[in-house]
């Protein structure tokens, strides 16, 4: 619901804000006062095309801004979730438009294109009139204005399950074709090159523990040079580590029996040190007799050049040649068993096919149904709207399974002639804009729309009167029950009806002529109605009629 707007230099509105409640709202005013104006700016921040035209004179830039309260489901929050934008229950949009035509757009203090806004309006606000265009005149919009109608929501969504799942098994039936038919083509190659991994049989770290081996290899004769000498500074007879140990060992041994022990844990020490490096130097020896033996290197190299000639062949790293061997054990079995899944997969896909046409078809005898019902009650608003030669249909075409799509199965359109037997066209063809204005209100009084949407309405009443006008009126009351309606109308009988009412007038200052709006009371809506009963000469009797208005 459209709950405040606020106006900024825009045209001939200097500062204008206006507050806005539920129910049925009615802008009154002289011809020419500025009532267009209000639209203007409203579709502004609806992300409608923005015009220089728009910045009052001698001014930088306009500012419009509207406020909504929207519940927590509204399809508008879900649009901005898309769009990972912050938002609270108050909804508030702000555009300003430069004089040199630049606008900025945003919603919740948040900057957002003229595109997003334009999306975020259609769910927010609809405007009905002769000059203004609506998703209802729009055909590709009209089977879901008749699911929504007769509340087919619960079949819609079962026939979009069904005809993805469809979708869904014929793509994988193409894939696998495709798969089968291309591993048929290889299927020679596919089985050489298993052969030879599997003979290979590589490992999945094999390459870098061969690498290491081999450069310890190719490095065996200064390795084994270096652990030589530490063997000899190790053991040698004369002036090796452990000779010289000995030695002092027996120094130590003489010094303990000279002092009655007293050396006896250095000694213990020394003899813990000396079995330590003896230790060292058979774990040296044992190394150096394997470094000794680089006969292996030849069979390492040859490894290496398999697995990288392998590597090569099929453009793998060769880590991922064990990988290569199960996929083509796996792809083989699968081509063995090919054609029998293929099978299996048609069959899954088949039976998805005929559970969507059942499905379509059902929802199409809904449709046909539901049609009937909402041309009917369309039909009984006509003649109370001076539309009593006209026709409302909806025409249901019937596809082929061609023109199937995961909205079923039907061409749906709204078809309209304003002249009795006259040829019947569809809606947004229907040449009168007064006549069309009246079409898309007995569509709304009907259609069962959930969301919460400000309706609108700009002159609907244009060109009728007396009981056409009240009709009008009447049925404007009863949209206002379900949605906040706002109507522009010169019409006495509509604006009676109204619950709130607000006056548009220009007046002349001494620098510039401006538009404001003045919320009327009682009073002022009396003098405001009778005006509009006996146009600029108020009488007595216009103010009675005004009263009785007014009191219906």
């Amino acid at each position: 619901m459209l709950t405040h707007l606020n106006i900024q230099h825009f045209v001939l509105i200097d500062q204008l804000s206006l507050n806005f409640n539920k129910g049925f709202s009615v802008f009154t005013g002289e011809t020419g006062a500025g009532k267009s104006i209000l639209l203007d700016a409203l579709s502004l921040i609806l992300g409608e095309r923005a015009e220089t035209r728009y910045v009052a004179p001698n001014t930088e830039q306009a500012v419009v801004s509207a406020s909504f309260t929207l519940p927590q489901k509204h399809s508008a929050f879900k649009i901005l979730d898309e769009q990972g934008l912050a938002h609270e229950d108050e909804l508030i949009i702000r555009r300003a438009l430069t004089k040199d035509g630049k606008s900025k757009c945003f919603v919740c203090d948040q900057p957002v294109s003229v595109g997003l806004l334009k999306t975020l309006g259609e769910t927010l606000v609809e405007i009905h009139g002769q000059f203004a265009t609506h998703s209802l005149l729009n055909p590709a919009t009209h089977g879901t204005t008749l699911d929504n109608y007769g509340n087919l929501g619960k079949t819609v969504q079962s026939v979009q399950k069904k005809w993805h799942d469809w979708q869904e098994k014929k793509e994988a039936v193409q894939n696998f074709e495709s798969q089968l038919a291309q591993q048929k083509s290889d299927e020679d190659f596919m089985r050489e090159s298993l052969d030879e991994l599997t003979d290979l049989n590589p490992k999945p770290d094999e390459e870098e523990k061969l690498t290491i081996r081999r450069t310890e290899l190719l490095n065996a004769e200064r390795i084994i040079e270096n652990v030589k000498n530490a063997c000899e500074l190790l053991g040698d007879e004369e002036q090796g580590v452990l000779r010289l140990i000995s030695k002092t060992d027996s120094q130590l041994m003489n010094a303990d029996k000279i002092t009655n022990g007293s050396f006896e844990n250095e000694i213990n020490q020394l003899a813990d040190a000396q079995n330590l490096l003896t230790d060292l130097s058979d774990t040296l020896e044992h190394k150096l007799n394997d470094l000794g033996d680089t006969s292996e290197l030849p069979a390492i190299d040859e490894r290496l050049f398999q697995l990288r000639d392998l590597a090569r062949k099929h453009h793998v790293e060769i880590a991922h040649l064990p990988e290569l061997r199960d996929k083509l054990a796996h792809d083989l079995k699968m081509l063995t068993n090919g054609e029998d899944e293929l099978i299996r997969f048609k069959k899954l896909a088949e039976q998805a096919r005929l559970d969507y046409l059942t499905e379509a078809r059902k929802l199409s005898q809904e449709r046909h149904c539901t049609g009937e019902k909402l041309a009917k009650a369309v039909m009984r608003e006509l003649p109370d709207l001076k539309l009593e030669k006209a026709t409302f249909q909806v025409n249901i075409q019937d596809t082929d399974e061609s023109l199937a799509g995961p909205n079923g199965m039907n061409q749906i359109t709204f078809m309209v002639t304003t002249n009795k037997g006259g040829m019947l066209t569809p809606i947004h063809k229907c040449a009168s804009g007064g006549e069309l204005a009246r079409f898309m209100l007995a569509l709304k009084v009907n259609l069962a729309d959930k969301n919460d949407t400000t309706l609108i309405f700009d002159e609907i009443d244009t060109g009728i009167s007396g009981a056409t006008a009240a009709a009008v009126g009447e049925r404007l009351a009863r949209l206002a029950e379900m949605h906040q309606t706002l109507v522009i109308t010169h019409s006495p009988q509509v604006a009676g009806l109204g619950k709130h009412h607000y006056l548009v007038q220009k007046t002349d200052t001494k620098n510039a002529t401006v538009t404001s709006v003045q919320t009327l009371d009682r009073i002022g809506r009396l003098e405001e109605i009778a005006r509009l009963v006996s146009g600029a000469k108020i009488t007595d009797k216009s103010r009675e009629l005004a009263k009785e208005l007014l009191k219906n």
